[in-house]
């Protein structure tokens, strides 16, 4: 479960960020194509919170979807998951171009 591990770099972040001082709320940008399994995160992030300056703040997850390139059709294409053929033209030769990444957008301090 990597799952626990993002949840500890998640939250190194946001204890960098703010610098001792608690944490309401933490809003993080997960694309659909990042391999995250959500509900495992929200569990492992509400385990290492615990005694931190998040104790107590609140998560919100915000999912972007996933494109790519098609190299065949030449088209920005959206794809569900790695491995999708290309809604124009069926070709597997597609290039992801966003919805791989996470990262934390927003804090909210008390």
């Amino acid at each position: 479960m990597h799952e626990m591990s993002l949840a500890e770099g998640v939250l190194q972040v946001v204890e960098d960020a703010a610098q001792a001082r608690p944490v309401r709320f933490v809003r993080l940008e997960i694309g659909a194509l990042a391999a995250v399994e959500l509900q495992a995160l929200r569990f492992a992030f509400d385990v290492v919170k615990n005694g931190t300056v998040a104790d107590g703040a609140a998560l919100d997850i915000l999912t972007t979807p996933g494109t790519a390139w098609c190299m065949r059709c030449c088209t920005s294409v959206p794809i569900a998951a790695r491995g999708d053929p290309c809604p124009e033209c069926g070709s597997h030769q597609l290039q992801v171009t966003s919805g791989d990444a996470m990262r934390v957008k927003e804090l909210e301090l008390v």
